[in-house]
């Protein structure tokens, strides 16, 4: 897993072996970034990265100059992980926080990001909920843009706020605005 572009582009994050996440694809991660940088201006962005797992999107947000980031995480191993990584990579921008995700925005009720990108275990009973988690809770700034990763039998297309789907490979990720 690397770093895609900005300050810290070409770096190599190396979780242990015995990591549970499933870190998005770097093939998967350029085009959806690609995507995104014709949507969204990185350079002091406010960033939510729910499920962060190895902290792979959090990293990359920081590395393109969003001024804070706010990964969440409630696996320790993982959460431990990433405070380290962020720490031995300088992103002082970053705050992470061990806790479950819905209960979380639910405590970040309000507050505005520019780009919230989840991606959850795609076995997670409660998948279909985090379009509501973002939106009910009022997570999303105008203008801004929401990010799922999930497996192909999934789909928000019926969502009131879905704008578009992409699939790069067997990754698949629902766009809300």
């Amino acid at each position: 897993m690397r770093i895609i572009s900005g300050s810290h582009r070409g770096r190599h994050i190396s979780p242990d072996k015995n990591f549970s996440a499933r870190p998005t694809t770097d093939f998967a991660k350029e085009n959806l970034f690609n995507v995104l940088t014709n949507y969204v201006d990185m350079e002091g962005i406010r960033a939510l990265d729910l499920f962060s797992g190895t902290g792979s999107i959090s990293y990359e947000f920081a590395s393109r100059g969003a001024e804070e980031i706010i990964s969440i995480e409630a696996n320790y191993k993982h959460y431990a992980f990433i405070q380290r990584t962020a720490r031995e990579l300088g992103f002082t921008n970053m705050r992470i926080y061990k806790t479950e995700v819905f209960a979380a925005c639910k405590k970040l009720n309000g507050k505005k990001f520019d780009l919230v990108f989840a991606d959850p275990p795609y076995n997670l009973d409660r998948i279909l909920d985090i379009p509501a988690a973002i939106f009910d809770n009022d997570l999303l700034a105008e203008n801004g843009i929401a990010v799922i990763e999930h497996p192909e039998q999934v789909h928000f297309s019926d969502h009131p706020r879905f704008s578009e789907h992409r699939q790069y490979g067997s990754v698949n990720f629902s766009l809300f605005r």
